[in-house]
């Protein structure tokens, strides 16, 4: 007999240690409380989560606080009435608290075990959606009602063909910004679900970036900007989507000659750094302010609204460029002055 009760004690206490660990090391948080309401199991994550005090001990110093409106009774009493679950925001953070009753060896209420879930991503990603969705219904709403309005105008009387001609410009204007905006839409939306595939092939970064600059070369000439191109070092061939690529670059050097005052000057560096191939766009421009740096690759976030969408911008041009150069293994890294200029650093992968 005391064999076997060594042997049951050991078995309790292993079992007992195992429990604590996985408690220890779990990312959920767990509090289990008697039916006084009292604290007889806690785990770190819990504490942690709902930011647990020392003195706190009971069910109702640890919930109170956040005036959830539920108390032992009712989630032991009234189970199948009572909403279980709970949202919680504790500082920057959220959690859900599920609350479930425990019964004891004659199936009679015992306690109250809550598990405790971090969903502050899963919030931020919810508002995040909401955001897009009011950011792209405002984004449309204003081309969409100049649209309306010159329409309407030009329906309602008879006008001398330079007004016509002045107002149908203005309309195919807000036509070609609202298919700008929803071309970028779609962009995005492939890259987010992967539908976009990406053709990796070797291809001279100098080369590519020579012809986007000679696409340009038109607005260019309107500014009297001068654009300088250096090809710094032998660079081995890149591997990535020369189209994805073309089209990064050809955002970051538009931008450069849209923010730049005129007669503003543009430099173009080619080069090569350990196993990235990369090019640096310097420009004297107006600048981004300090504050603004850090939420540019925001879809729809501009540092000047009402100049970026008087020039044609959707806000989605460095969104795109940013998820392009993650899907082909790159980086883009951008520093800026206010009123002295702005330098975009932007490293592909090589070949080699």
């Amino acid at each position: 007999m005391t064999t076997e009760l060594k042997e049951k004690l050991s078995e309790v206490s292993t079992q007992k240690n195992q429990i604590e660990t996985i408690l220890l090391h779990m990312t959920d948080g767990i509090i289990a409380f008697n039916m006084q309401g009292e604290i007889i199991l806690i785990n770190p994550a819990a504490k942690k989560f709902l930011a647990i005090r020392p003195e706190d001990n009971t069910f109702d110093d640890i919930f109170q606080k956040f005036t959830l409106g539920i108390n032992m009774e009712k989630i032991i009493y009234l189970e199948n009435w009572t909403s279980t679950e709970q949202r919680i925001q504790v500082d920057d953070k959220y959690v859900k608290v599920f609350f479930a009753p425990f019964k004891n060896e004659t199936d009679r209420p015992d306690g109250v075990i809550a598990v405790i879930q971090d969903i502050t991503e899963h919030v931020k990603l919810d508002n995040m959606q909401k955001e897009l969705v009011a950011d792209v219904s405002h984004e449309l709403k204003t081309p969409i009602t100049s649209i309306m309005g010159y329409a309407d105008t030009l329906l309602e009387g008879e006008y001398d063909k330079e007004t016509q001609e002045k107002f149908l410009n203005v309309i195919a204007s807000e036509a070609r910004r609202m298919a700008r905006l929803v071309t970028d839409l779609l962009t995005l939306s492939r890259y987010d679900s992967n539908k976009n595939k990406i053709k990796k092939e070797a291809f001279d970064l100098g080369e590519l970036v020579k012809k986007c600059q000679d696409k340009l070369a038109i607005e260019i000439k309107k500014k009297k900007h001068k654009v300088n191109c250096f090809v710094t070092a032998d660079v081995p061939p890149v591997l990535a989507d020369k189209d994805d690529i073309e089209r990064v670059v050809l955002n970051i050097l538009s931008n450069s000659i849209k923010y730049t005052p005129d007669n503003g000057e543009i430099k173009i560096y080619v080069g090569f750094v350990y196993n990235d191939a990369y090019i640096k766009i310097f420009d004297n421009g107006i600048g981004i302010p300090e504050e603004d740096l850090g939420r540019i690759f925001e879809r729809f976030y501009r540092v000047d609204k009402a100049r970026t969408r008087e020039m044609g911008g959707t806000g989605l041009g460095l969104s795109i460029a940013k998820e392009i150069l993650d899907k082909n293994g790159g980086s883009i890294d951008i520093k800026s002055v206010v009123g002295q200029g702005t330098e975009v650093v932007v490293r592909i992968p090589t070949k080699q």
